[in-house]
């Protein structure tokens, strides 16, 4: 919770402002009782036209004051809680961006979402309720008991006998609801996740039929969220009925026995008049409390949920003595036996891997399923780190290269296609920032996708749908493709790119990459794109089981030559 205080910092002049106009209306409010029984004792019980008058136009001003000092202290603190809100998310979402592959791993992305939304928003409320009402409220209480001991002490003593019993209830309620929310914002990821899953796959789930099992899915979920915040709602729905029955009976007591000090002339009717109105603002004020707790209760378990995000160590970063200016020339790569596991886990995806990628050479990675292609393709860029072993390029172990630089000059297309919604020429732009339209239309003729751009309604300016949903599969493989290419890359990193081109087409595209002078990485289960590799990797449970040409793989290798069997028949072997 101290961290969300240190987002309040540079709005401390409007907070105190806002706390000064609420004092200002506070000490109007405990002082109009007071002034009320003196119109009634002093002017109104002696027909005493000229106090009314004197009191009742002071009652007036005061009025004036406090009404105008609540609406600006609205004003500062809207301000301030907006403001505050603004950077809370800004922080929030720029620490989402720095996190590393493993960092995510932790956070599910419906759980960042809920955190940059629900979480900033409630802690955003709270920022405004306790600057306007939070400790407005609890200094009611105190500054009502205070000036009811100053009216009456004897019949003040009915009221806060009362305050200390609710001050214990109501930290208990405060502790418990702060759990019980908790659990309810866990349980709002779950939903929201379940409802992003959903809407992603809407085509897989019209095409297999299966509405009614993700509707079932859904409802299982959001009745969870039920279950659990009618739990939560039960604790607090029952405080204010408990605070206001303590404090009814008090004000019962100050009526009882105000009667009896009335009658031996101990109290006079101004001053019942004023402990009663004293006892009505602390049982509304008690009330508000009682909201305050609910809401606070909420307002922790948000702010710690939020801090988890903040202060995760990031386990990818810069070494302290990293070139910040090293650029890469020739592209380079070459591994020493390395090993890498995934965080959390125990068992190696990599085993000793040593190879070396010479500058402008095409490597063709090949494998089963699982065997640690992908995984040995982003560690060139350090989208997660060695556990043993070193990565060159060009001959600089790529941690000592500033991460920035390193990533900006490779070209990375991964195996899941991404495409975001906006135009096409957007979409390849998305890889170089400042690059001209020239530069966009050349990346899209290496990546074999120019001429059917131009075949759409709009050319470059067509919008393309979320995920490229307007978009046949070889479409989109290109189009990231040419993404990764307008960069114009020292090291091209292609994850099983090609899997959905045609023969003609990966052939074109393979042979006009060789134009790009860039060190490749081709991840594919296609022979026919390793037919043209500079040299090919066999992986085999994260061990490189063989290592060379098409030619001498195919001569050498027992499982280059399965896989080419399965492709091509054992008479394409023979030929081979």
């Amino acid at each position: 919770m101290l961290t969300m205080f240190t987002f309040l910092k540079k709005y401390r002049f409007a907070a105190y402002v806002a706390l000064l106009l609420m004092l200002t209306e506070l000490m109007v409010e405990l002082l109009q009782p007071y002034i009320i029984s003196k119109i009634i004792d002093d002017g109104i019980g002696k027909d005493n036209l000229t106090v009314v008058l004197k009191w009742g136009g002071f009652l007036i001003g005061c009025s004036i004051v406090a009404f105008a000092a609540g609406i600006f202290s609205s004003f500062y603190a809207s301000h301030v809680s907006q403001s505050f809100g603004f950077d809370l998310r800004e922080r929030l979402y720029d620490k989402v961006q720095s996190f590393s592959f493993s960092n995510f791993n932790r956070f599910p992305e419906s759980s960042l979402i809920t955190r940059l939304t629900n979480d900033v928003t409630q802690l955003q409320n709270t920022v405004f309720m306790g600057l306007r009402i939070m400790l407005r409220a609890p200094l009611l209480v105190i500054g009502s008991i205070v000036m009811a001991f100053i009216v009456q002490p004897r019949l003040a003593l009915w009221l806060a006998i009362a305050i200390p019993f609710l001050g214990i209830f109501l930290i208990w309620v405060l502790k418990k609801g702060e759990r019980l929310f908790r659990s309810v914002q866990q349980q709002l990821d779950q939903v929201n996740g379940v409802m992003q899953q959903n809407l992603i796959g809407m085509r897989i789930i019209r095409a297999f039929v299966r509405m009614r099992h993700e509707s079932g899915r859904f409802a299982r979920s959001s009745e969870q969220l039920m279950d659990r915040t009618v739990e939560a709602l039960r604790l607090t729905e029952a405080t204010m009925p408990i605070v206001l029955l303590v404090l009814n009976a008090s004000v019962m007591a100050v009526l009882w026995f105000g009667r009896i000090e009335l009658d031996t002339n101990k109290a006079t009717v101004g001053e019942i008049i004023a402990i009663v109105n004293y006892a009505t603002r602390t049982t509304g004020a008690m009330s508000i409390m009682s909201m305050i707790v609910v809401n606070f209760s909420r307002a922790r378990a948000s702010a710690q949920r939020i801090e988890e995000v903040i202060l995760t160590d990031i386990d990818l970063t810069d070494a302290t003595d990293s070139d910040e200016k090293a650029k890469l020339h020739s592209g380079s790569v070459s591994f020493e036996k390395v090993s890498f596991r995934y965080p959390d886990s125990d068992e190696h995806v990599l085993q000793e891997i040593s190879f070396t990628a010479k500058p402008g050479e095409t490597i063709a990675i090949m494998g089963a399923t699982g065997s640690g292609k992908s995984s040995l393709i982003q560690l060139i860029p350090r989208l997660y780190d060695v556990q043993a072993g070193e990565i060159c390029v060009d001959g600089i172990d790529n941690r000592m290269l500033k991460l920035g630089q390193l990533r900006k000059q490779i070209g990375y297309v991964p195996q899941e296609i991404m495409l975001f919604t906006g135009t096409v020429e957007e979409n390849i732009r998305w890889g170089k920032e400042d690059a001209t339209l020239e530069e966009i239309i050349e990346a899209a003729k290496l990546a074999q996708i120019h001429d059917t751009i131009m075949k759409l309604p709009e050319q470059y300016d067509t919008i393309v749908g979320q995920k490229g949903v307007n978009l046949s599969g070889g479409q989109k493989q290109r189009l990231t493709i040419a993404r990764a290419l307008v960069r114009k890359p020292v090291i091209l990193l292609l994850d099983d790119s090609t899997s959905a081109l045609d023969v003609q087409t990966e052939a074109a595209l393979l042979q006009a990459l060789k134009q790009m002078k860039c060190t490749t990485f081709l991840v594919t289960q296609k022979i026919s794109s390793t037919v043209s590799a500079d040299s090919i990797l066999l992986l085999d449970e994260g061990q490189l089981l063989a290592q060379g040409k098409h030619e001498q793989l195919t001569r050498e290798s027992g499982l280059y030559q399965k896989i080419y069997e399965s492709q091509f028949g054992k008479e394409g072997v023979s030929r081979a």
